[in-house]
């Protein structure tokens, strides 16, 4: 990144910020939600998904920390026979059924996207993401009401993640029908530490370049957006947000749309 430009590191910034917000205020969308805007100021998927992938294995890992380890430690130092021991946020009993599915498509998403040209990369998300915004600009997500339906999810999501890191709505889809909305965030946040870490074993594996220097000014950033969601969060457990969706899904579509238009051309 170093050709760009001062404005694009500073709405780069910005995006980065979007990223942390969404990611700990709504569980998933730390991608999703941010790399059709990165890739209209930079169009190299490989350049961002290194950066946002350490992005959330660095703050997933600090709030399934804050929400069980640091959680329990409190509830240990003052339980008696009445106070139980705090219950984990996180449903490890579904965790460990998705992981089995969703692992082999993983790695073949993984390896598509280390294999395939930048531009063709970049369309493909373009097209997903214009895919889900639809989604949520008619406030109808995706919905899984069988077996067979949450299996195909689950391994359409798991080959999605692979490629690009935004197959959360497909994933979602059938992990909200499975999992207590007060842990499902965290479940999530679980889930995408362990699918980002095997990306990024594979980026280190074939030698793709991390971005480190990069993560000195966009780890801050994002840090801010992260504080400001986990208020959020606390906000959405009890509140419509149908809007903000609506809202989110129409920019998305109006970038996937430009960002299509631009590749095309």
């Amino acid at each position: 990144m170093s050709e760009l430009t001062i404005t694009q590191y500073i709405l780069i910034a910005l995006v980065f910020t979007w990223s942390g917000f969404v990611r700990s205020g709504l569980g998933f969308g730390g991608a999703v939600l941010s790399l059709p805007f990165l890739l209209m100021i930079h169009n190299d998927p490989l350049v961002y998904l290194p950066i946002i992938s350490i992005h959330l294995l660095v703050f997933s890992s600090i709030t399934i920390y804050q929400n069980n380890v640091g959680r329990f430690r409190s509830s240990r130092a003052t339980e008696t026979e009445s106070v139980p021991v705090a219950e984990s946020t996180i449903d490890w009993r579904y965790l460990r059924y998705a992981i089995v599915i969703m692992i082999v498509p993983k790695l073949i998403g993984v390896f598509g996207l280390i294999t395939l040209p930048a531009l063709l990369m970049s369309s493909i998300i373009f097209s997903i993401v214009g895919v889900y915004s639809l989604t949520y600009i008619f406030n109808k997500p995706f919905k899984s009401k069988s077996k067979l339906v949450d299996m195909v999810f689950l391994m359409l999501g798991a080959y999605i993640s692979g490629t690009s890191l935004i197959g959360a709505p497909l994933i979602i889809s059938v992990f909200a029908n499975h999992v207590s909305k007060y842990k499902l965030r965290d479940t999530l946040f679980a889930l995408w530490f362990i699918l980002v870490a095997i990306k990024m074993a594979a980026f280190l594996y074939v030698g793709i370049d991390l971005q480190l220097i990069h993560h000195l000014w966009l780890l801050p950033c994002a840090a801010v957006g992260h504080i400001v969601g986990l208020r959020f969060h606390r906000y959405i457990l009890s509140a419509d947000t149908a809007m903000f969706y609506r809202v989110v899904g129409t920019a998305l579509l109006i970038i996937s749309i430009v960002g299509l238009c631009q590749n095309i051309g």
